[in-house]
């Protein structure tokens, strides 16, 4: 068995796991304007609230699509 299919096995046998429990994140409008100038996306759908909910169903601002990733790096480093 090679080392990435020992790692999948290993994996697979964690499926149903609970792997821990962490503290709640709240993503507000000031992290998605941080991410925003982080990454050079500063479309208005993410950092204009007020235009974004006249202007699209959502609402208000939404964060980006890249954002998504990046709280479970937190999550993960509690964890630890």
């Amino acid at each position: 068995m090679t080392h990435i299919e020992t790692a999948k096995a290993a994996m697979e046998a964690q499926i149903g796991t609970e792997v821990g429990v962490s503290n709640w994140i709240t993503v507000d409008q000031a992290m998605i304007d941080d991410f925003a100038k982080t990454t050079h996306d500063d479309q208005w759908i993410h950092i204009d609230p007020e235009r974004a909910k006249a202007e699209t169903p959502f609402g208000g601002a939404i964060a980006h699509g890249f954002f998504d990733p990046e709280p479970c790096v937190a999550v993960c480093l509690r964890l630890l």
